[in-house]
């Protein structure tokens, strides 16, 4: 059952980037509660004591009874809450307000246990693939997660959502196909045979060793038909003589 928290609230009437960047100075965390029928109201609450509060109730679903000022108490659920990407530090928090008589949709996590038999003596790897149900279900059925027992998923095997032991109170609205977990088969490490190895080792030389072949031919060739110095010379004191004379 999802845990119930009191805290104070007060109403804000400034608004803009500038006002909430002044209230988390002094101290102050703005936000917002969206009635039932999506009207939002801007609110403000003590950092620390919203900080302490997270710090000691770690679920994502948490049923909050926010006492506003001067509009006495106010049933919410905690929605969203947004941080600094840089310094992590708490930016702005959204609730939503319940009525612990009408269903409502939420997303619940999804949590493991045990060891996977696939992973433990097939060696297989395990995929989380999902990591939280959309259920519905009335504000006081909540839960903090779904546990799910993974100790017989063998090697190649899956776990669909209809798989899993869901509480009663709990209605899933998350496909039944949708596989939650999978311990896959590892590649095979591609293995070069020795002779295809060998043949590729040995290759490069027989082309290398081919060109130098190739170029010791045509530089023979070269050689057999360049003709030497003295022979040209004695070519042309034969093409002198053979003139006939004035």
């Amino acid at each position: 059952m999802a845990k119930e928290i009191q805290l104070a609230a007060k109403p804000r009437t400034d608004s803009g980037s500038a006002n909430a960047r002044r209230l988390r100075r002094s101290g102050m965390l703005p936000g917002n509660i969206c009635d039932e029928k999506g009207k939002a109201q801007a609110v403000q609450v003590n950092t620390h004591e919203f900080f302490t509060m997270l710090h000691h109730h770690r679920g994502e679903n948490l049923i909050v009874n926010l006492e506003v000022e001067g509009q006495g108490i106010r049933k919410v659920l905690m929605r969203e809450v947004q941080r600094d990407a840089v310094r992590d530090d708490l930016q702005h928090v959204d609730f939503v307000e319940i009525s612990m008589t009408r269903k409502m949709r939420v997303t619940i996590p999804v949590t493991f246990i045990g060891d996977a038999v696939g992973v433990t003596q097939g060696g297989g790897i395990l995929e989380h693939v999902l990591r939280e149900l959309e259920v519905e279900c009335l504000p006081g059925d909540l839960v903090d997660s779904i546990p799910v027992d993974i100790t017989n998923l063998a090697l190649g095997g899956r776990l669909l959502v209809r798989d899993m032991q869901i509480p009663a109170q709990l209605t899933v609205l998350t496909a039944g196909d949708q596989p939650v977990a999978i311990v896959s088969v590892p590649k095979a490490e591609e293995v070069v045979a020795p002779e295809a190895a060998e043949a590729a080792s040995t290759e490069p030389e027989v082309i290398k060793k081919k060109k130098e072949e190739e170029g010791e031919a045509a530089a023979e060739g070269d050689k057999k038909g360049a003709k030497k110095p003295d022979e040209k010379k004695g070519d042309e004191k034969k093409g002198e003589e053979k003139k006939p004379k004035k």
